[in-house]
């Protein structure tokens, strides 16, 4: 009983992984990888985003480039290799010895939709925001492979979310926005477990200048978002207690110009800084953490839009110290905190992307479609070899425009 006790409170922090195992991610958020345009161009969207979503999700001062009324609904589909190898025993009190196996774990479908209404006919230079983003989500598991004594974790964050932008000038827009985040997390090992729901709330606020015609800048600081689950992990005896788990501050800056080929092909980059460091839960198992996103769009035709990117992240698995994780003290010391780390180890740190966008396939019918590519990677966490592989994603997005232009132009014009 005490051996499976200890395995239950190693599987509440193991199941805090689920969102990371797919390669779209930054430590466990998708950000804008999996918009319907953004997709296509590595995420790139913090000043000149090309879908109503990523604006929504990202720096609400640009939700000021959407006119009209816009609705958006795009989807997504995100799958990913994940090897364990296990290569010494060095966890006995929770029952894992030596193995090497891969999970078994589908990929993720993941939904994201989006409505924008511009205001100014009411005098305002604003508009206004809905949206409904999956912010992670996927697994590991292991059941089936009897040395793992039964690994299994899932994750899956959800945000409803209202923001606005507003005009201070024609070239500055300020924008802040609010989400109200559902999560749930499941890590039963040997049925000792199951799926725990929180609440959580998160606020962004951005800004976007015009530097030229063809020249946007933006930048934004989005909050952490803080949950507890409650008696998700079971300590010696039986006493049941909460896990403190925070998805981490961000802090973005983006840098877009439309010049070149008569203002045909758009170009794009974010920088974003996660300080994992801040967070419950995942300043035990990340260091704070660097991602770049560049891409670009080809206005093949005024119908036509080509697009591709490249993203590049750092690696913020850190050395395991003899920590709780969000308030739970695993037995077996380091070993352990070097497993948890091993279920969710965010180590792809190149991508890359392409996407077709086609304005006004039915009248006032815009449609987006995109995939991408992580590249192999591996680490060694302790005893744990994690190997990350065929990681892949694919997406689509469609967008109904009433009364104003489509999303997806390179024109600077709101």
């Amino acid at each position: 009983m005490w051996k499976q006790l200890c395995v239950c409170v190693l599987s509440a922090a193991v199941a805090l992984s689920g969102g990371v195992a797919n390669a779209q991610t930054f430590g466990i958020e998708t950000h804008n990888n999996l918009m319907p345009a953004s997709g296509g161009m590595a995420g790139a969207s913090l000043t000149r985003p090309q879908d109503l979503q990523s604006a929504i999700n990202g720096n609400p001062a640009t939700l000021r480039q959407f006119s009209g009324t816009q609705f958006s609904f795009g989807g997504a589909w995100a799958d990913a290799e994940y090897r364990v190898n296990q290569t010494a025993n060095v966890l006995p009190a929770i029952g894992v010895t030596m193995f090497d196996a891969t999970s078994d774990t589908p990929g993720a479908l993941l939904g994201n939709i989006g409505l924008t209404q511009e205001v100014d006919t009411f005098g305002l230079p604003a508009t206004l925001g809905m949206g409904l983003i999956s912010n992670a989500g996927a697994g590991v598991d292991f059941r089936d492979v009897p040395a793992s004594n039964g690994t299994s974790a899932h994750y899956l964050a959800l945000d409803l979310m209202t923001a606005a932008g507003v005009d201070l000038t024609d070239q500055i827009s300020v924008g802040a926005s609010f989400a109200i985040g559902t999560s749930y997390l499941d890590g039963p090992f040997v049925d000792l477990g199951g799926m725990t729901p929180d609440y959580g709330v998160r606020f962004s606020v951005g800004a976007n200048y015009q530097v030229t015609p063809d020249t946007s800048l933006g930048a934004y600081w989005q909050s952490k978002k803080n949950f507890e689950f409650k008696n998700a992990a079971l300590v010696m005896g039986g006493t049941p207690v909460d896990v403190a788990f925070d998805h981490p501050m961000n802090v973005g800056v983006g840098l877009a110009n439309s010049s070149l080929m008569d203002g045909r092909l758009l170009l794009a980059a974010d920088a974003v800084y996660k300080l994992h460091s801040e967070a419950d839960t995942l300043k035990a198992l990340y260091k704070d953490q660097w991602a770049v996103q560049i891409g670009s769009q080809f206005a093949a035709t005024d119908r036509v839009h080509l697009r591709c990117g490249y993203a590049w992240n750092e690696n913020p698995m850190k050395d395991a110290q003899p920590v709780s994780i969000g308030g739970v003290t695993l037995p077996n010391g380091i070993p352990a905190v070097s497993y948890v780390q091993g279920q969710f180890a965010a180590i792809t740190q190149h991508r890359i992307t392409a996407g077709l966008g086609i304005r006004d396939a039915l009248p006032g019918v815009d449609v987006d479609v995109f995939a991408g590519y992580a590249f192999q990677e591996t680490d060694s966490l302790g005893a744990t070899l994690v190997t990350v592989d065929n990681n892949y994603w694919v997406g689509f997005g469609t967008t109904w425009r009433f009364g104003g232009r489509a999303t997806n132009d390179t024109s600077l014009t709101p």
